[in-house]
Formats: C-alpha cells, sequence, structure tokens
C-alpha cells in the first residue's frame, strides 16, 4: 500500500515547489491503485483519486469542499474517534476492518489513516488510504470452507498454500506441506502422467484434468481427481483436487468381478478368455509353449442335490485351494461353469501339464469331505490341449478340451485325456456333430419335456408366474439337462427348430387346459418362454408366433417372452422390433441376465421390456455383499422409473428372500422357491 508519508512531504512542500509538481499529483489523483483521501482538519475534501471515487461509488464534482460526514452520514462512533485521534496526530492502519454501507452492504477493508502537516507544523487534515480487500476476504473464506482440495503451486513445483480440506484428508500439517514439492507426493507410478498434464499449461492450456495417486502422512495412497489451471502472469498453478478413492476403489472392484468368480476367487471364463488368447497371441511370434488344461469334477451335480448349494459352494472352495496349490506362480487357475476349472500352463510342456494334471487328479480323488455322518468323495474328469500355432482362440481350444474331457469321461470318469489332432477316437467322440443327431431325432420323436419353475411374486400374493424350461430325453429314458445339447443346437443352427416345439406344445397343452376349466375357476397366470437370438434373427419367426396364437384361443396377455442381455445387445435394432410387434399381439416381454453386460443401462432405454430379470451374481450374495445390494437396489429403482417389473434370479433363502422384499424387488426365482418340476397346470 502507498505511504501516507509521501503525500504528506507534497503537502508540506512550498508553494513554488507546490506549482512545479501539481501534474505529478494530478497523475497521481488519476492514477493511483489505491483509493486514496485528502481532508482538512474540519473533515472537508481536498482531493480523491480515481479509485476512491469508484470504490465509494462517488462523483468528483459533488465531492471537494463536502463534508465526509455529509457524504457518509453512516459512519459509525468508532470511525469517528479514529479521525479524532488521528486529527490530533495519531497515525493508524489496519490490515483487516469492517465497514457496513448506508444501503446495508458489507466491505472488508484494508486501511491506514494519518495526519498532513502545514509548514507551522499544525495538523492540517488527514489522508485515508484504503484498500477493498472484500473479494480477497471471500475467497479465503470459500478457500478455507471447501470441502475439496485448492491448493496453489508455483512454477518451482512446490506448494505455496493450501486449505485445510487438504490437510484433513491427506493426514500433513500446513507446515508439512507448505514449500515441499507436489511431485513428492504423487505415487511413482503416476509421476510420469503428472509431469505431462503439468507440461500443457507450460505449452498454453488453460485447464487440465486426470487423476494420480498421492501420498497421504499414514504411508497409504489415495486417488485424487485433479483439476488444474494457471497463471502466466503470476507464475502461479491453481488446483482443486476431489477425494476419488472410494469411487475408484468401486471401480476396480467392479472390473474385478468382471473378471473372476466371486465364490473362489479365482478368475471367471472371461478373465480366463483373456490369458489364454493373449498366450494363443504369443505362440504365434515365438516358441513359448503353453498348455490349457479343462476339469470337471466327478458327480457334484449329486453332492449339491443330497447336501444343499452351501455345502457343495464349500467344497468348490476346497477343491480351488488344491489347485492353486499345485500350479505355477505364472500359471491362470479359473473356475468356468458350476464345477467346472480351467488352467493355462504358461511355459510348460504337455508331457509337464500332464504330470501337473495326474497330481491334481490324484488329490481331488483323494479329498474326503463328512456330510450327516456320511463321507463323500469326488473325482475329476481332465482334458488337456497344446497350445501351439494352430491355435485359432480360446473358444476354440476350449471347444477341443471339452471333447477330451468328455472322453475321459466316458472312459469312466476320474482320468486324464490329451486332444491330439490326430486321435482318431477322439475325433470320433460323441460332440457336437453328435448332440445335432441326437437333437434332430428328439424333434422328430417328440422327446423333449416341459418343466416349469415357480415364479413368486414379492408384493402380490394372488399373481402366479411361471418360467418354462425344457429337458431331453434320451434313448435310454434319462433326463438331459439343457446346458449339454443347448450350446450343439446354438453352434448348428437348431434353435429356432426348438423354439418353435416348446411354443407349439406348450400353447397346445395351456389351451387344452384353459378349455377343460370354466373361466372362473383359472387363476391369473403368467408363462414366460425363453427365445433365442437365431428365432429372433428369422424371417418367418414372427409369421409363426402369430400363427399359434391364432390356433390356440389363449389369452396373449398371460404369454411372456424372454430373451437374455446378450442377445438383446447384440441384435438390438431387431429385438426392439420384434419387441414392438410382440406387444401389439398383447404378449409381454422379459430381459433376463439383466447386468451382465457393461453397458446394460444404456441399452435398456431402447428395449421396451416389461420384465427385467436381474442376473444371478448380483442376487447370490446380496444379503453380505453392500455392492450387490446397491446395485440390486440401483435396478430396481430405475426399473419402477420405467415402469419395469423386476424379478431376482438364483433366490436361494429366506435372508435373499427378504431382502430383496426391502430392496422393493417384484418377484423372486430360484431353488430357495422353487425347483424346476415337470408343466403341471392342474398344480399351479
Amino acid at each position: 500500500m502507498m505511504k501516507t508519508n509521501e503525500i504528506n512531504n507534497w503537502l508540506q512542500s512550498g508553494l513554488s515547489q507546490q506549482l512545479t509538481t501539481i501534474k505529478l499529483f494530478q497523475l497521481l489523483l488519476e492514477y493511483s491503485p489505491l483509493a486514496i483521501a485528502i481532508l482538512d482538519r474540519q473533515m472537508c475534501y481536498l482531493a480523491a483519486t480515481e479509485k476512491w471515487l469508484k470504490d465509494y461509488q462517488l462523483e468528483q464534482q459533488d465531492l471537494i469542499g463536502r463534508s465526509h460526514y455529509e457524504i457518509f452520514p453512516e459512519i459509525s462512533e468508532y470511525w469517528q474517534q479514529i479521525y479524532q485521534r488521528c486529527l490530533a496526530g495519531a497515525t493508524e492502519q489496519r490490515n483487516e476492518d469492517l465497514i457496513e454501507h448506508s444501503d446495508g452492504r458489507i466491505d472488508w477493508l484494508k486501511w491506514e489513516i494519518s495526519p498532513w502537516y502545514e509548514n507551522s507544523g499544525e495538523v492540517g487534515g488527514i489522508i485515508i488510504v484504503t484498500e477493498l480487500i472484500t473479494q480477497v476476504r471471500q475467497l479465503e473464506t470459500f478457500f478455507n470452507l471447501a470441502s475439496d482440495l485448492l491448493c496453489i503451486i508455483g512454477m518451482d513445483g512446490n506448494f505455496k498454500q493450501i486449505n485445510p480440506a487438504m490437510t484433513k484428508i491427506l493426514g500433513y500439517s500446513q507446515t508439512e506441506l507448505i514449500g515441499q514439492s507436489f511431485l513428492n507426493l504423487v505415487h511413482p507410478q503416476d509421476q510420469i502422467q503428472t509431469l505431462e498434464e503439468l507440461a500443457k499449461l507450460v505449452t498454453g492450456k488453460a485447464i487440465t484434468r486426470w487423476k494420480n495417486r498421492c501420498l497421504c502422512q499414514d504411508g497409504y495412497y489415495k486417488y485424487l481427481e485433479w483439476q488444474i489451471a494457471s497463471t502466466n502472469q503470476l507464475g502461479l498453478i491453481y488446483a482443486i483436487a476431489r477425494d476419488d478413492s472410494q469411487s475408484q476403489q468401486l471401480s476396480e472392484q467392479l472390473a474385478w468381478q468382471t473378471t473372476h468368480d466371486l465364490l473362489t476367487g479365482l478368475y471367471n471364463r472371461q478373465g480366463l478368455e483373456q490369458q489364454v488368447n493373449e498366450a494363443i497371441s504369443l505362440c504365434q511370434t515365438s516358441s513359448n509353449p503353453a498348455v490349457f488344461c479343462y476339469l470337471d469334477l466327478d458327480r457334484f451335480r449329486l453332492i449339491n442335490d443330497l447336501c444343499g448349494y452351501v455345502m457343495g459352494d464349500r467344497i468348490l472352495c476346497q477343491i480351488a485351494n488344491i489347485l492353486k496349490q499345485q500350479i505355477n506362480p505364472q500359471d491362470i487357475l479359473a473356475r468356468i461353469g458350476g464345477d467346472e476349472f480351467g488352467i493355462l500352463f504358461a511355459n510348460s510342456s504337455l508331457e509337464q501339464a500332464e504330470v501337473i494334471a495326474n497330481t491334481i487328479r490324484q488329490l481331488i480323488q483323494e479329498f474326503r469331505f463328512q456330510w450327516q455322518n456320511k463321507t463323500f468323495t469326488i473325482g475329476a474328469s481332465i482334458g488337456i490341449v497344446a497350445i501351439d500355432k494352430n491355435s485359432r482362440d480360446f473358444s476354440n481350444l476350449l471347444s477341443l478340451a471339452d471333447i477330451a474331457c468328455h472322453a475321459a469321461k466316458q472312459k469312466g470318469r476320474n482320468c486324464i485325456r490329451v486332444y491330439r489332432p490326430d486321435d482318431e477316437e477322439l475325433n470320433r467322440q460323441r460332440g457336437e456333430r453328435q448332440w445335432i443327431s441326437h437333437l434332430i431325432t428328439a424333434l422328430e420323436e417328440d422327446r423333449f419335456v416341459l418343466y416349469s419353475q415357480k415364479i413368486v411374486s414379492l408384493k402380490e400374493k394372488n399373481l402366479n408366474h411361471y418360467e418354462i424350461l425344457l429337458r431331453l430325453l434320451d434313448e435310454k429314458g434319462n433326463l438331459i439337462s439343457p446346458m449339454v445339447f443347448m450350446p450343439a443346437a446354438e453352434n448348428y443352427d437348431l434353435m429356432p427348430a426348438i423354439d418353435r416345439w416348446v411354443i407349439k406344445n406348450f400353447f397346445f397343452n395351456y389351451s387344452d387346459h384353459c378349455q377343460r376349466q370354466a373361466a372362473e375357476e383359472i387363476s391369473p397366470t403368467m408363462y414366460t418362454i425363453n427365445l433365442s437370438g437365431a428365432s429372433l434373427n428369422s424371417d418367418r419367426f414372427f409369421e409363426f408366433l402369430k400363427e399359434q396364437l391364432a390356433t390356440y384361443p389363449i389369452a396373449p396377455q398371460n404369454i411372456c417372452f424372454e430373451i437374455t442381455e446378450t442377445v438383446a445387445i447384440s441384435n438390438l435394432s431387431i429385438v426392439a422390433q420384434f419387441i414392438r410387434e410382440l406387444k401389439e399381439l398383447g404378449c409381454l416381454f422379459a430381459l433376463d441376465d439383466f447386468g451382465s453386460g457393461m453397458s446394460s443401462l444404456a441399452y435398456l432405454k431402447t428395449l421396451p421390456v416389461d420384465y427385467l430379470k436381474i442376473d444371478g451374481s448380483f442376487v447370490r450374495n446380496i444379503v453380505n455383499d453392500p455392492i450387490d445390494c446397491a446395485t440390486v437396489e440401483c435396478f430396481s429403482k430405475i426399473s419402477n422409473v420405467m415402469n419395469i417389473k423386476t424379478i431376482a434370479e438364483f433366490v436361494e433363502n429366506q435372508q435373499i428372500f427378504t431382502k430383496l422384499q426391502e430392496l422393493g424387488i417384484d418377484y423372486a426365482q430360484g431353488y430357495g422357491v422353487g425347483k424346476p418340476l415337470p408343466l403341471c397346470f392342474e398344480d399351479n
């Protein structure tokens, strides 16, 4: 701030000297960046700078000669006493003070008031120099109260100023950070990116944004999301950061869940596929050997049926630990199905992998567990295939290993089979091609069987809901799960024929039931029928549906067709059109396995579905996993806004059932609600 004694010296100079410097004084009054007023002993204005006029909204012609108390009638006793002390010869100043205007405005001032003297040595009046710091004070208040991390960094990279939020979140004191290098806090792996972002400011970019990890006082790192700008005039960098640790941890956990099995903590099929495809690519350019192993537990379904899924899950975790102890650190272990595991042996020959696989098989064979005073054993059938320059992709490799594993099961289970391209026996195995002949024969001989699984309403007790399922009756009268024959049907384009068989037979049986019952005796029931992607792509399929609805006198509003989210996403425009056409006929539509895709919510807005079946991976651990619980609650709220009913799969116990009710889910389906049973309308 300009010193008042400099002005005082001018006022004390002789008249001739004043005349020679009058122009300088006029320039001072006009261009001074400070608000300055010169008053006589009667507190009347002698002069004032342009800044004084601007700050206090005054006019020059209305000011000179007028009393300061007339200009500011609201002046308090506090200021009047200061003026009197200064007229008596005192000099006073404040770095921060408050002034209230007549219109109620409040300003913060930095000021200095001192007397000026006449040639006689007597006080001629006072000089008032003020600087409005209201904006600075407000910014400092905001700086200190902000919940985000705020700091100012010099061009040397050191902290110049930080706010309390920064000390609170990072755990340091002000003295520990001021003067220290910003880069010293950044995680070593993030320093290069941080320097690159700061360099953008030097090259002229106004604002840059990025994330990095910063070291806290306790030795841990937090993820911070930065937004930084610089001012070339002052050579300072202004930075604002937000603690993104929780969001980052959630993102990492969700990403981890995408590639890992929640039960065992191993890779899942998607994660294994990424690793195997990388190994295949590496084999194309190097001589590093690798082997893929497919392991299927024998008689494990019996354990689930006799002991329940809780015991089954415990055994799967114990088997996973056995497998982990036998493989090398560079190898990849995954659970790729209910009781199926995959192992990628990196840098391993076929012979070495076979030795390890045989050890694993023996350990599983020796494994024992007790349940209700009974001892149970299991085995493992293993298929092995080498990864070489002829390997195409994961799907092909898995298919070859599956053929070998299937051959091992046919040899009596609990054994190993290595796939070799010249193995005539494996090439003749009943793989997918044999399944094709089985399926065609089953269609011709009507050896498919309709099952149904109950879907319980969590809100409307009187509404019945069932999903129609399918089983295959083989030549010996054994029931075959669709998990066994559906992949072959999908790969060889038999799904449209199977879908038609299901629809035609269900419509026939349902219409027969409706005709045999009086209208008042038929309870309102919804039946859900699964459709394949191949059927949706068939030009004649929609016409077939119209024909069946016209042939059989059933209420279309009781029929709900269902497709998986994967099918919907891969055929989005076709599916959307198909749904609209079905709804015009009066039928309803459900989207299955919702949430399994990474863009589920984005696609949902384009599909006019009536029911949303939440993927079982989010439901199974909903009681104990807060992320799964929050995800399901999110789906429930969004569906409610979109007027879509929600169905939760994998409801295995009362705790899950109760939690779903709390979250507002509409329906529940799973073994805890009802197991699949042969279709019987009277029982329904």
